[in-house]
């Protein structure tokens, strides 16, 4: 009987470990694709392989969000601002905040939401939405974006989003670093500790 439990105890601890490795690896070969492209707020084209090679911090918000989303790009400012002080945001390091509501946050709405909290319009941090002629594809292309990462998400139908709850960080092509929580589990001190190590 004690072989029984030994042997069901490690196979437990195998497939466990197994499951670990397996969102380890699928995180790690996360890439957003080269030729996806979106709309800025101020409705120019964004195509992700195609913009400045900068390390990037990721965030899935939808400006009706009451909670998390605005929590996370609260402290994103309180990050950016200890970037700036290091020189290094806007010259290596970018943000980018892509909605997961295009229909709703149009480049206006999205242009709204940096002025609500002083997010200064210079291109270091861009907010991605999709182009209000083309919504259907533009909705796909925000969804095939965001599973890139995993970040999964539906409107149950009153309008809130129901969605994971991650920012991530990718490098100067792309591709995933690092994935932190949103909201305020959101730890700036270890994001920019992240950054600054990859710099």
């Amino acid at each position: 009987m004690k072989k029984i439990y030994i042997i069901c105890g490690i196979l437990l601890f195998i497939g466990i470990a197994s499951g670990i490795s397996f969102f380890l690896i699928r995180d790690a070969n996360a890439q957003i694709p080269d030729n996806m492209t979106l709309m800025t707020q101020d409705k120019e084209d964004f195509t992700f392989g195609e913009n400045n090679k900068k390390i990037k911090l990721v965030e899935f918000v939808y400006t009706h969000c009451p909670d998390i989303c605005p929590t996370t790009t609260q402290k994103m400012l309180l990050l950016q601002r200890d970037l700036e002080k290091e020189g290094v945001f806007g010259d290596k390091v970018q943000f980018i905040t892509v909605t997961i509501d295009p229909y709703r946050d149009t480049p206006e709405v999205m242009k709204e939401y940096m002025t609500t909290f002083e997010i200064k319009n210079d291109g270091n941090w861009l907010m991605i939405t999709g182009n209000p002629d083309n919504m259907k594809e533009e909705q796909i292309k925000i969804r095939e974006v965001a599973q890139t990462f995993q970040f999964q998400y539906r409107d149950p139908g009153n309008g809130f989003f129901v969605h994971t709850a991650f920012t991530y960080l990718i490098d100067e092509n792309n591709k995933y670093i690092k994935k932190f929580p949103m909201g305020e589990e959101f730890n700036k001190d270890e994001v920019f500790k992240k950054i600054m190590k990859e710099i």
